[in-house]
């Protein structure tokens, strides 16, 4: 893909060719996010996996605005269009999560190894945490985590 080869810069220079003002403009947010972490953390740029955090940061606040968006109906119906594009473009930069099949898996293998003891969701997501930060949507693996752990002590 010719395009993922690209540089930051030479994205901005052809979306603002091709006129795209949603991607020239979160392009530069992106740029400016990952210049302000590099500067918080002392470096000249960040490696992939602070990267990474700053995007995911970034994509979640956009998931958040987007369901306050959709609560408020149609008053922030150009809003949501808005921060939903902004998130098309952060989501091209971040390696994906992982899905709700592999989700359960892992929340389903914690289970089994409790064998039988007290479940614990709070501790369960510690662990699930611990050992897939970087590739786990967490608020699905709450949502998952609670309901499963329900339903295995019922």
């Amino acid at each position: 893909d010719p395009e993922a080869e690209m540089g930051h810069d030479e994205r901005v220079k052809a979306a603002m060719k091709a006129r795209d003002k949603v991607l020239t403009s979160t392009l530069r947010l992106i740029k400016t996010a990952l210049a302000a972490g590099a500067k918080d953390e002392g470096l000249d740029a960040l490696g992939d996996d602070a990267a990474v955090k700053v995007l995911r940061k970034m994509a979640k606040m956009r998931q958040e605005s987007i369901a306050m968006y959709r609560d408020a109906g149609e008053s922030g119906a150009e809003r949501l269009a808005a921060e939903e594009a902004e998130l098309a473009v952060i989501e091209q930069w971040l390696p994906a999560l992982a899905d709700e099949a592999t989700t359960r898996t892992w929340i389903q293998a914690l289970i089994d190894a409790a064998d039988g003891a007290p479940l614990n969701p709070g501790k369960m997501m510690g662990a699930l945490m611990k050992d897939h930060r970087e590739e786990i949507d967490g608020k699905l693996a709450k949502d998952l985590c609670a309901a499963m752990c329900a339903e295995a002590s019922a």
